[in-house]
This record gives C-alpha cells, sequence and structure tokens, in this order.
C-alpha cells in the first residue's frame, strides 16, 4: 500500500519559512501604510500653489487667502489642513516676508512620525516677477524628528 501525504519535517520547513517571509513583509506593510496614508499632502499641497499662482497672475501683486482663491481644504481621516498667516484676507507681495499660508497636520501617528507634526508651505516675494515667479513657495516640515520626511518625499519640490 502507498502511502500518500507530507512528512513531518516538510510540513516544519514550509511553515518556518512563511515565518520568514512574513517577519520581512510585515514591517514593510507597516511602512507602506504609513506612506499612503501621508500620500495626500502632495496633491493638496500642489493645489494651494496653483491656485495661488493663479490668483497672483490675476490680480498682480497680493496673493490671496483660501477663500479669495477658491482653496477648499480636503476632507481627510488623516491630516487636518488650515490656513494661517493669510487667514481671511490678502497680503501685497512686498509684505509676504515668509508667511505661512497652508499647513496640514497629521492626527496620528504614521510610522516613527509622531502625531501633530506640520508640512507647512511659507510665501515670500518672488525674486523674479517679470519672468513669471511673483511668489516663491519653501514647504517645510516641522516635527520632532526626521523621521516625517522621508514619508513625503515629493512636498521639498512644492512650488518649484
Amino acid at each position: 500500500m502507498k502511502k500518500q501525504g507530507f512528512t513531518l519535517i516538510e510540513l516544519m520547513v514550509v511553515i518556518v519559512i512563511m515565518g520568514i517571509l512574513a517577519a520581512v513583509a510585515v514591517p514593510k506593510l507597516f511602512g507602506m501604510i504609513a506612506k499612503s496614508k501621508a500620500s495626500e499632502i502632495g496633491p493638496a499641497a500642489g493645489t494651494y500653489v496653483k491656485l495661488q499662482d493663479a490668483f497672483v497672475a490675476e490680480e498682480g501683486i497680493v496673493v490671496g487667502d483660501w477663500v479669495k482663491i477658491g482653496y477648499t481644504m480636503p476632507s481627510s481621516n488623516n491630516f487636518s489642513y488650515t490656513e494661517t498667516d493669510l487667514k481671511g484676507g490678502s497680503a501685497a507681495l512686498k509684505d509676504l516676508a515668509d508667511k505661512k499660508g497652508w499647513t496640514a497636520t497629521n492626527l496620528a501617528k504614521l510610522n516613527d512620525c509622531a502625531a501633530s507634526n506640520n508640512w507647512n508651505i511659507y510665501l515670500a516675494e518672488g525674486s523674479d516677477a517679470a519672468k513669471g515667479n511673483p511668489v516663491t513657495y519653501t514647504p517645510k516640515v516641522e516635527s520632532d524628528s526626521t523621521n516625517c520626511l522621508p514619508l513625503t518625499p515629493n512636498f521639498k519640490n512644492i512650488g518649484r
């Protein structure tokens, strides 16, 4: 009579291999989850910059708050978005002096990035308005560690 099936050794080898794969894959998976949650910052900031540029192109010498430029805060379970220095008005380009116009704050911990860190966009008068640079945008991640910036690698290129 021919016996069919797996030996105990074969089953143990398969279980060990599955355990090793799980030990490698699970930390990578959690990293990807945090990165996917943080991926909403780039498009939200890019929309703000494009709307602000369009407003400046129409108005000439002023930047506007969210209402004037037509920016609406994205709905999110991961971040809260706030308007800061320009809230409720406009500012002349010559009066910008690194005003903060857009901030995203993470509501929950994202891997090694603790909660309540800020992704900010600072506005300043452009160096050469004649070449189409009336406003310069400086993105900064203000956190208590350096673990937040890798979650949004494209954020540093906003407005460039």
